[in-house]
């Protein structure tokens, strides 16, 4: 049984294929895009809802930033939590992120059990909103 299904936005393949790794060991179905623009690509390809209760996103991302990114995703899908993965942590952009409505934020290179937890929380958040 799924735990729930997960959108990762990150253009290292590596991170995309670990983090999806580390999730679908945890019990969860996976989404993968590699850029801002193939995010959302993929989700204004469900007309009728995006089918993810959590979505992780690098901010540094061609295409369209990760910072673009997220305002789309707050204003299409202001219910899904986003957890931002980043490998240059800043303490105002992860200010700014939170004032955004990003649930969490890790850096890179984030432990198994990090990322479980962090997407944990973040669905069980989830569950309260609605």
């Amino acid at each position: 049984m799924s735990m729930g299904k997960v959108f990762i936005v990150d253009d290292e393949e590596h991170v995309r294929k670990t983090v999806g790794l580390v999730l679908r060991q945890g019990g969860y179905e996976v989404l993968e895009a590699a850029d801002g623009e193939e995010a959302i690509a993929v989700i204004q390809s469900y007309p009728t809802g995006f089918p993810v209760q959590a979505i992780i996103c690098d901010i540094a991302l061609p295409k369209v930033n990760g910072n673009d990114l997220i305002a789309f995703i707050r204003a299409k899908l202001p219910s899904i939590p986003v957890i931002v993965l980043t490998g240059h942590p800043n303490i105002y952009g992860a200010t700014f992120l939170f004032k955004q409505g990003v649930v969490d934020y890790l850096i890179k290179p984030a432990q198994a059990q990090t990322l479980l937890d962090a997407v944990g929380r973040a669905i069980g958040e989830q569950a309260v909103f609605e």
